[in-house]
C-alpha cells in the first residue's frame, strides 16, 4: 500500500491496526481463545496481502494460550515481531480493570507480562495500553515508569465523562511526581465491519490542531476479535491518496509517540485519576471482588512466609506454583471479568481459577509455617501456639484458633512469661463439650516474624476489666458504642480519649437505593434514590468476655436480611463489624450509611500505593481497602476511616459516608437493550455473602488513624498454629524483616524471578518524605529515603557479603 510518508511539519494521522480482544465477556474463555487464534491468523494474512501493514496487540495471557495450543501460529507471530510489523504494546498479563487490582496486582500484571514478552519475543515494552478499561487509578504513572514505560494509551473516560481533560494528549502525573505521556483514543478502538472508518478518519482530521498536530486513529473489528479488514485497508488507501493537508500513515503507537516527541511540543499536566465511565462496575458481583482481594493478599502472605521459611530452614520456595497462581489472579482481573460485567457462566470459570490460586496460597503458607514450627525449640511446659505476622511492622491484633481437647481450666502466657487473658468462643463443630475448644486473644507479634504463646493446665489469673458489654453497649478505654433500642442502628460512638461524638445521627444504617441501570450503570454517576431502609431489627448480646464483646443486630428489608456483629476488642481503638447479607432483591443497591460529625468534610480514598482526595459531592467512587472523611468539629480536626476486606465502591455526600455493599442488576445487560417485565433473567448478587468492615475514629488528619496499616492487618491476618513440644534450633520469637517508620509499608517479600536473592518492596503510605531503616533477619540493615507515595524495590542477595541494591518493578537494576 502506498500511504504517504510523513513530511517534517505536516499534520499526521497514524492509523493503528488492532483487534480489541476480550478473552471473556459475552462468552467464556474457550470461545475467546478461538477468537484470538482466528484474529491472529487474519492479521498475518493482511501482512501477506498489504505492504506496510502493521498490527498492534497486547495481553501476554493470549500469547501464552496460543503458544500452548497452536505453536505454528505462534512461530509465525514471532517472525513478524522480529520484522517490526507485529507490534506488542501494553506488556501486562491482560488489560485489567485499572482501579480494583491491589498494589501487587498491578506490579505482577507488568512483571509477568513484560518478562513473558521479553523471553518469547525479545521486545521491550514502552507503551502502556488499556484501551477498554473503565477507569484508571491515579498511581498508574509511577507503576508504568518503574516498569520501563513512558507512554499510556486509554479511551475511557471519554470527553463527555471527563470534560476537564485538556485534550487528547497530556502529561499524566501520579501523586509521587512520576509522569507518562498519555493519549486518549478518539471515538473508539474499533472501526467495525461497515464503511464507518471513512467517517472516523474525517472526524480525527477535524481534531488536529497546532497543539495536537499528530493523532492516532484506531481501526479493526474488535471485542470478539477480528482485526483489520481488507475493506479497512482499502479505505485508508483512498483517504491517504485524497488527503492534501495531512499525512495518513499506517503506523503503531510506538512510532506515533516517537514522532510526537520529535516535534518538541509541551503538553499540559493532569494530576488526577481518570474516572468515571461505568461507576456501577466497582460494586456489582461481590464474589469476584472478594475472591480477588483474598487471592491477592493470600499469595503475598504466602510468598512472605515461604521466603522466611527458605531463609530459616531451607524450605523449597514454590516459584512455579506461585507464578501459575498469580497468573490465574491476573487473568481474572481482566476488565470485563473483574468489573462483574460478563455472562453468568464466565464466573464459574473465574471461581475455579481463584480457587486454584487460593489453594496454592493456603498450601504454601501452611507448609512453610509448619516447616518453621518443626524447628522451633518448644520443649517447655505448655502447649505452644505459634503466631505468624506477615507484615513489616509489629502487630498487636486479635487472633483466634481451634484446639483439640484441653482441660477445663487453662492459662495463656506470652513467650516472655506474662499471663494474658483469653476468651473461649464457639467452635465450628457442633460436638460433645470438651472434644474441641476455640479461643481468641490479642497477640503481640514482632515484624515479619513469629512468636510462641503457651497454654498451660492451670487456673487462669489474668483478667481485663476495661471492657464493658451490656444488651446495647460496648465500651472500653478508647471507645463507647451504643445501639439504639428502637431502630437498632448505631445511636452513638464516642471517642473517649477526646470526648468527640463520632456520628451526627444514626450510623451503620443499611439503606436501599433504586437502580434500574444496566450492569455497568452507563451514564449513572450516583446511587441516591432511596426506597427504604432495613427495619424490624433485633439486637442480642453474643459474647461478653475479657477479650471481646459482640452485639449482633439482625434487620430485614422485604425478603432480604442483614446481620451486623459489632465487635470491640480489649485495648484496641476500633470496632470490627462482621456482616452477613442475605440479598433477595433486584434492581437495587445496598449501602451502609455513616454521618460523620464534622463540617468542611474532606474525603480521602485509598488507591494502589497511595491515596486520592475527591470532592464530597455524592458521586460514586472506586477505592481499595478504605476511605476516610476528616473535617472540623469544635475548633479541632477529627475524622473516621472505614476499612473493609471485600468492597471497592463508596460515596461521600457532605459529611455522610456510604459504603456500597452490592448491586443487583441483570447479568451482562447492556443498554440500549431494555429488560422486559415478566421475563426471566439471572440477577447478580443474590443470596448470602459475608464481609467485615472496621470503624477507626481519629483526631487529626487521616494519617493519624494509619488506615493503610490497619487495612493490611484486616485483609492479611496473622496465622495461628497449635504445635507439639519438641527440641529445635530456632528461637521462640523471631523477626525476619522490619522497617522502623510506621508510614513505610512492606508490599512484598519474595524470591527474585531470576533466583539471585530476595525481593523486598515497600512504599510510603502517608504522603510524607521519610528516611527509614530496613532490617533483614537480624544480619543486615540498610537506610534509604522515600519521597511521598514512592515505591521502592530492593534485591537482598543470598550472599551476605553482597550489597543490597535497588531495582525497578521488573526486578532489574535502576538505570
Amino acid at each position: 500500500m502506498n500511504c504517504k510518508h510523513a513530511a517534517n511539519n505536516r499534520k499526521q494521522i497514524h492509523m493503528i491496526g488492532n483487534a480489541h480482544l476480550d478473552p471473556v465477556w459475552l462468552w467464556k474463555w474457550p470461545e475467546g481463545l478461538g477468537a484470538m487464534r482466528a484474529t491472529f491468523r487474519s492479521a498475518l494474512d493482511r501482512m501477506k496481502e498489504t505492504e506496510g501493514f502493521v498490527f498492534t496487540s497486547s495481553q501476554a495471557a493470549m500469547y501464552e494460550y496460543v503458544e500452548r495450543c497452536d505453536p505454528e501460529l505462534f512461530e509465525e507471530i514471532k517472525e513478524r515481531v522480529a520484522e517490526g510489523r507485529w507490534i506488542i504494546v501494553g506488556g501486562w498479563w491482560v488489560q485489567p480493570d485499572c482501579n480494583i487490582p491491589g498494589n501487587e496486582g498491578f506490579v505482577r500484571q507488568a512483571l509477568y507480562g513484560i518478562r513473558y514478552f521479553k523471553e518469547k519475543f525479545n521486545v521491550d515494552i514502552r507503551v502502556g495500553y488499556n484501551v477498554d478499561s473503565f477507569g484508571h487509578s491515579g498511581m498508574l504513572p509511577q507503576i508504568l515508569k518503574k516498569t520501563g514505560m513512558d507512554y499510556y494509551v486509554f479511551m475511557r473516560p471519554g470527553p463527555h465523562e471527563k470534560p476537564e481533560l485538556p485534550g487528547r494528549i497530556f502529561q499524566w502525573e501520579s501523586p509521587d511526581g512520576s509522569r507518562v505521556l498519555a493519549y486518549q483514543i478518539p471515538m473508539s478502538y474499533n472501526s467495525g465491519w461497515s464503511n464507518g472508518l471513512v467517517e472516523k478518519i474525517e472526524k480525527t482530521k477535524a481534531e488536529l490542531s497546532e497543539s495536537q498536530p499528530l493523532l492516532m486513529c484506531f481501526y479493526g473489528v474488535g471485542n470478539h476479535g477480528g482485526g483489520p479488514t481488507k475493506e479497512n485497508l482499502q479505505n485508508i488507501q483512498k483517504a491517504a491518496e485524497a488527503a492534501t493537508d495531512v499525512d495518513i500513515l499506517l503506523s503503531d503507537p510506538v512510532r506515533y509517540f516517537e514522532a510526537l516527541e520529535a516535534r518538541g511540543l509541551d503538553f499540559p499536566v493532569v494530576r488526577d485519576d481518570l474516572q468515571h465511565h461505568a461507576s456501577g462496575c466497582y460494586s456489582v458481583h461481590s464474589e469476584i471482588k472478594r475472591n480477588n482481594r483474598k487471592a491477592e493478599h493470600g499469595l503475598v502472605s504466602a510468598e512472605k512466609l515461604a521466603s522466611l521459611a527458605g531463609k530459616l530452614v531451607g524450605f523449597a520456595y514454590p516459584q512455579r506454583d506461585l507464578t501459575r497462581a498469580w497468573k490465574d489472579v491476573l487473568f481474572n482481573q481482566f476488565h470485563d471479568i473483574m468489573a462483574g460485567t460478563s455472562i453468568k457462566e464466565a464466573y464459574e470459570d473465574a471461581r475455579h481459577m481463584h480457587g486454584r490460586a487460593l489453594q496454592v496460597a493456603d498450601e504454601t503458607a501452611q507448609l512453610a509455617l509448619q516447616a518453621i514450627a518443626a524447628k522451633i525449640d518448644t520443649a517447655r511446659e505448655g502447649t505452644p501456639i505459634v503466631i505468624w505476622n506477615p507484615h513489616g511492622h509489629r502487630q498487636v491484633a486479635p487472633v483466634a484458633g481451634e484446639l483439640m481437647w484441653r482441660p477445663k481450666e487453662m492459662a495463656l502466657f506470652t513467650d516472655g512469661g506474662e499471663e494474658i487473658p483469653y476468651q473461649l468462643i464457639e467452635t465450628s463443630a457442633v460436638i460433645a463439650p470438651g472434644e474441641r475448644k476455640a479461643i481468641t486473644f490479642v497477640a503481640d507479634v514482632p515484624a515479619g516474624g513469629y512468636t510462641v504463646y503457651w497454654l498451660r493446665d492451670r487456673k487462669p489469673a489474668a483478667k481485663y476489666d476495661g471492657l464493658t458489654v451490656t444488651d446495647d453497649t460496648l465500651a472500653h478505654e478508647y471507645l463507647e458504642l451504643k445501639i439504639d433500642r428502637r431502630t437498632r442502628y448505631i445511636e452513638r460512638l464516642v471517642d473517649k480519649t477526646t470526648g468527640w461524638e463520632v456520628f451526627a445521627g444514626d450510623a451503620a444504617v443499611p439503606v436501599v437505593m433504586y437502580d434500574s441501570s444496566d450492569t455497568w450503570s452507563h451514564a449513572v454517576f450516583r446511587f441516591d434514590q432511596e426506597v427504604g431502609r432495613f427495619i424490624d431489627a433485633k439486637v442480642e448480646q453474643v459474647e461478653n468476655g475479657p477479650v471481646r464483646g459482640i452485639l449482633r443486630v439482625t434487620s430485614q428489608y422485604g425478603r432480604s436480611s442483614i446481620i451486623q456483629e459489632f465487635t470491640m476488642y480489649a485495648g484496641l481503638p476500633y470496632v470490627d463489624v462482621k456482616t452477613t447479607v442475605d440479598w433477595r432483591d433486584q434492581y437495587k443497591v445496598l449501602k451502609l450509611e455513616f454521618p460523620v460529625n464534622v463540617s468542611n468534610p474532606q474525603p480521602t480514598y485509598e488507591i494502589a500505593f497511595g491515596v486520592i482526595q475527591r470532592p464530597a459531592d455524592g458521586e460514586e467512587e472506586p477505592g481499595l481497602h478504605w476511605f476516610d472523611v476528616t473535617g472540623d468539629c469544635e475548633n479541632a480536626r477529627y475524622g473516621l476511616s472505614i476499612i473493609n476486606d471485600a468492597k471497592y465502591s463508596y460515596d461521600v455526600n457532605g459529611n455522610r459516608m456510604r459504603l456500597t455493599v452490592l448491586r443487583s442488576p441483570v447479568y451482562a445487560h447492556h443498554i440500549p437493550r431494555e429488560t422486559e417485565p415478566g421475563e426471566f433473567y439471572h440477577f447478580i448478587d443474590q443470596g448470602i455473602q459475608e464481609f467485615t468492615y472496621r470503624l477507626v475514629p481519629h483526631q487529626g488528619e487521616w494519617q493519624e488513624a494509619e488506615p493503610a496499616r490497619l487495612a493490611l492487618e484486616l485483609n492479611a491476618p496473622m496465622l495461628v498454629l497449635e504445635e507439639s513440644n519438641h527440641g529445635g534450633n530456632l528461637p521462640t520469637t523471631y523477626s525476619g524483616f522490619a522497617v522502623d517508620q510506621p508510614n513505610i509499608l512492606v508490599s512484598a517479600i519474595k524470591r527474585q524471578e531470576d533466583g539471585k536473592g530476595y525481593i523486598l518492596r515497600a512504599y510510603e503510605a502517608h504522603g510524607k518524605s521519610t528516611a527509614c531503616t530496613f532490617k533483614w533477619h537480624q544480619a543486615r540493615e540498610w537506610e534509604t529515603h522515600f519521597e511521598p507515595f514512592e515505591i521502592k524495590t530492593f534485591l537482598v542477595p543470598d550472599e551476605e557479603s553482597q550489597e543490597v541494591i535497588e531495582l525497578d518493578l521488573l526486578e532489574k537494576p535502576l538505570a
